[in-house]
């Protein structure tokens, strides 16, 4: 199963509430408060996300947290990468030369490179500022996959 790890999960959510309000203050106290996780777990996201430049740092008696850019110039893609690094399915999708050893001879290696790059641009596609509203009612998902359906207990 490919899963995004509970950190970045947590960013995403954390900055959705500042995408929400975008030109509001938040410290780490008021997160934890919003999002319901413990304070040392959004302290360190948010330190994080400061880091990488998604977070600006304001100091002072109201000082705390607000977004570095527009929640529209923020893709799920550059949060990920704040947490994960670069977005790679497989060794040989990162760009990194070596990593694997059938890499030079692997069959299938420019199709997961074609997969990476599908998900990343989807990543790439989602703001911060979409994912402050629900999904579309009409909204199918992939096709075939049954996303967007009704959940129904048989």
């Amino acid at each position: 199963m490919l899963r995004v790890t509970k950190l970045a999960d947590y960013g995403i959510i954390i900055l959705t509430q500042f995408a929400a309000r975008p030109d509001t203050v938040l410290n780490a106290r008021d997160v934890a408060q919003q999002v319901r996780l413990p304070l040392p777990v959004v302290s360190k996201v948010l330190k994080l996300l400061a880091r990488d430049g998604l977070l600006v740092s304001h100091r002072g008696k109201r000082g705390g947290y607000g977004l570095a850019r527009r929640p529209g110039e923020i893709t799920i893609a550059s949060v990920i990468r704040a947490f994960e690094g670069p977005i790679a399915m497989t060794e040989c999708s990162d760009r990194v030369k070596g990593d694997c050893g059938i890499e030079k001879n692997c069959p299938v290696r420019t199709n997961w490179h074609r997969i990476n790059s599908a998900i990343y641009e989807a990543l790439e596609r989602i703001t911060l500022e979409q994912m402050t509203r629900p999904m579309p009612p009409d909204w199918g998902g992939p096709a075939g996959s049954g996303a967007g359906q009704p959940f129904r207990v048989l």
